[in-house]
């Protein structure tokens, strides 16, 4: 089992995609979890975390362009910060994910890589990351 570790990830924009699979990456290689689960966890309200494609960024940017039809910025909110979209579009992400790891590695598909989800940026944020080994 391992410590919870903290990350800082940095948007840039209002709405915004980061690749962090090489930061966690890093946290499964320093682990020494050889066998476990990948514990990803975002603490804010308009931010998310998932796992799509790594490849092509064109993807990340289809997915926030699909998010801002279905949410758009401007909507009939009552919400007084402005920001009622963000909210929506992180609880439709999701806050958390679960990434297997086998032989020290995370375990994703070819294409696949975990983004952190910026709905409300830019900004500095927090993802917590705990490698727990299995058994």
């Amino acid at each position: 089992m391992t410590k919870l570790k903290e990350l800082e990830v940095v948007s840039e924009k209002r709405v915004q995609f980061v690749d962090i699979t090489s930061r966690i990456r890093e946290q499964v290689a320093g682990s020494g979890v050889g066998e476990g689960v990948a514990y990803i966890f975002v603490p804010h309200t308009t931010a998310a975390v998932t796992v799509n494609e790594g490849a092509d960024p064109t993807v990340a940017r289809d997915i926030m362009a699909a998010l801002e039809r279905l949410v758009p910025r401007d909507g009939d909110y009552r919400h007084g910060e402005g920001n009622s979209d963000a909210h929506i579009k992180a609880s439709l992400m999701g806050s958390s994910l679960a990434v297997p790891v086998s032989g020290g590695n995370l375990v994703l598909g070819t294409w696949q890589g975990i983004f952190f989800c910026e709905f409300d940026g830019p900004r500095r944020r927090k993802v917590w990351v705990s490698i727990q080994a299995s058994g």
